[in-house]
């Protein structure tokens, strides 16, 4: 099975973010199946996205079409990232993606980690 398409949307992308992975797509030097984002540990508050163009999709990947952009879930990182929303951000000094992430519990000072805690499921009414 080559990926699997959601019942429900895991995170959603704002018309910014949508835009500009759309540009880089394009840009791309050689063909990208999706963005794929997930979560690592590290950092000083314990966890971090993470964010990187795909070649294939891997066959656990929940998949998000969302306004012409194709994002690929880390299966590992779906409870953590459970109804977030990705945005790109652009002031005098800076360009960056960000995540609005319900889960998220804390983050460090620099900005650069989280610490997150997982969704449950059942409490959403996700799991029969």
């Amino acid at each position: 099975m080559k990926g699997r398409l959601s019942r429900f949307n895991v995170m959603s992308l704002t018309d910014a973010a949508a835009a500009r992975v759309k540009e880089i797509i394009a840009n791309a030097e050689k063909p990208i199946a999706g963005l794929r984002v997930g979560v690592k540990n590290g950092g000083c508050a314990g966890m971090s996205y993470t964010m990187e163009f795909a070649e294939d999709v891997a066959p656990l990947d929940e998949i998000i079409e969302e306004k012409g952009v194709k994002v690929l879930i880390d299966p590992k990182a779906v409870l953590f990232l459970l109804g977030s929303e990705m945005d790109f951000k652009v002031d005098r000094l800076s360009s960056t993606f960000t995540f609005r992430n319900p889960n998220e519990t804390s983050a460090c000072g620099c900005g650069e980690s989280v610490a997150i805690t997982p969704a449950n499921p059942e409490a959403l009414g996700l799991e029969a």
